[in-house]
This record gives structure tokens, C-alpha cells and sequence, in this order.
């Protein structure tokens, strides 16, 4: 299938012991969407089985013990030398991405809502971070505007190459990320328009799960970004285990700001995109192309 996201941003996913069931993977190579899968070398026979060579990038290093954090660095710089402005960087564990529309989750067929995304965060000069919300934390009977400013952004982000950070620490490296940007006055953005139907943490096996959740990984995941952010961020017991919680409130006044010549387009612009039946019950299934 030709790739449907031709762009100069580079799509990475970071994975590791997870060749078999390669979840995001399979998803962006049913849309169509060209990317890169960067593992481990150890492993690079189990992932070389399964995925053709070309797409694979080989870290020059392994089991450091430090979660994914020299995996997200060294893509960042990959993307860099790649000439790319911005690069996406997505988790492992994303079965499929979806169109939020009229409180309906539909399934999309192609790479459009990236290109999508990309278009919207390019018309400004000071968004840090943009990302995809979860399926999961939209509930069909709500309310919710296209995007949130000013949050935090997990699993499926675009950043700009020359915001001048990098990831660090071993726990909550993305909420960590997106707080040191809003505190120098970046902005960030997540949408809710697009949605990235994420497997929840600690449900599957590989990834950071047999390295960083296991026992009290939990809690010292929460006391690690309480130490980083402690102005902003509390430990709280929720759904039954320990987490982090964290005030996004004083980056309210956080305000986008649109490059020089940037006119925004009156009326809606659906890039193309269009609603079909998928299926014989129409009722059940839907897929945006």
C-alpha cells in the first residue's frame, strides 16, 4: 500500500519485546502511514521476522534499565538529522486511531488526521507539543471541544526539533516534558477531534512494564514527578493505586501565537476526509476515509 501521509516528518514507534503483537505498527501499516519501528538490538531477529528490514531502525545500545527515555532522545536526534522540523514519536500499544464526530469514535482508514494535526500546529510559532487524547477518556455521552490547551501529552506526540529540551529521568518522562514546557511558555495541544485507541498501562507484556510497573513502581513513578515539579504535582490514591496529579492551571495563560501571514481559513475544511458504512449492520461499524 503507498503510503496516504506523505509529509517531512518522520513517524518513529518505540518498542520493545512486544514483536508479536506490534499493535501500532500493524494500525499505521493498515492506514498506509510510512514509519519507522526502533528496537533494540537484541531483539532485532524476532522484530526482522515480522517487519520488513527498511522499516526498522536498530538503537545503538540496550536493556540500560532506564525505561525509554535514551530510546526517545536518540530518535529525537535521529529526526533532527533527518532535516525534519517536528517528528511523531507513538507507544507500542495503539490498536487504531479514531475521528471523534458527534460524540462518535469512528475508525479512520488513513494517514489524513496526522497530516491534519500537523497543518494546525504549524500555523504557530510556540506549540511545543501536540498529541492525541485516548479513546478511553472520551466517553460517547459527553461533551468535548476539538482540543485542550495546555496539558499533558502521552503516547502519541508531535514535537518540535528545536524546543530546547530533551527527555530525562526514568518515570513519567512524557507528563514531565510537557510540564517543563508550559513552565518557559510554550503551549501545548491535545486533541480530542483524533483519538489514538491506546491499550491501557500494565495490560500488556514488553514495553516498560516488567522494568518500571512492577511492585512499587506506581508510587515511585508519582514520587519521581512530585520531586521534579513539586510546585505543581501531588501523589493521590486513585482506582485503587498510587498516582500523580497535577495542576495544569497555571499555564492557562499560555497563548498560541500564529507565525507572521497566517490567515485563518473561514468554514470547515474536513482535508478530504468523508464517513462511510462499513460492514452489513450499519448501526455498528463506521470508518472515516
Amino acid at each position: 500500500m503507498p503510503a496516504i501521509h506523505p509529509s517531512s516528518i518522520p513517524v518513529y514507534i518505540i518498542s520493545k519485546g512486544r514483536w508479536e503483537s506490534r499493535m501500532t505498527h500493524r494500525a499505521l501499516l493498515e492506514m498506509g502511514v510510512a514509519h519507522k519501528v526502533v528496537i533494540e538490538p537484541q531483539e532485532y531477529d524476532q522484530y526482522a521476522s515480522v517487519i520488513p528490514a527498511h522499516m526498522l531502525l536498530a538503537l545503538p545500545f540496550s536493556n540500560l534499565g532506564l525505561g525509554s527515555i535514551p530510546a526517545r532522545n536518540w530518535v529525537w536526534e535521529h529526526s533532527i538529522a533527518a532535516g525534519a522540523e517536528r517528528h511523531w514519536i507513538m507507544d507500542d500499544n495503539i490498536a487504531g486511531f479514531e475521528r471523534w464526530q458527534l460524540n462518535k469514535r469512528i475508525l479512520v482508514s488513513d494517514g489524513t488526521i496526522f497530516k491534519v494535526i500537523e497543518s494546525f500546529v504549524g500555523r504557530y510559532t510556540n506549540v511545543a507539543l501536540s498529541g492525541l487524547n485516548y479513546s478511553m477518556f472520551l466517553p460517547r455521552k459527553s461533551k468535548h471541544p476539538p482540543y485542550y490547551k495546555n496539558t499533558r501529552i502521552y503516547s502519541c506526540i508531535l514535537i518540535k526539533n528545536d524546543i530546547p529540551y530533551r527527555w530525562r529521568g526514568r518515570y513519567n518522562e512524557d507528563t514531565d516534558l510537557s510540564i517543563r514546557a508550559l513552565k518557559d511558555g510554550w503551549c501545548t495541544i491535545l486533541f480530542n477531534a483524533f483519538l489514538a485507541k491506546k491499550a491501557a498501562t500494565m495490560t500488556m507484556k514488553g514495553g516498560n512494564t516488567d522494568e518500571l510497573y512492577q511492585g512499587d513502581g506506581r508510587l515511585k513513578m508519582a514520587q519521581s514527578l512530585v520531586a521534579q515539579h513539586p510546585d505543581v504535582t501531588k501523589i493521590t490514591w486513585k482506582w485503587g493505586r498510587w498516582q500523580h496529579s497535577v495542576d495544569y492551571r497555571p499555564f492557562k495563560t499560555n497563548k498560541l501565537r500564529l507565525k507572521p501571514g497566517v490567515v485563518i481559513p473561514q468554514g470547515i475544511d474536513n482535508h478530504g476526509m468523508k464517513i462511510i458504512q462499513v460492514g452489513p449492520n450499519k448501526n455498528k461499524e463506521q470508518r472515516g476515509a
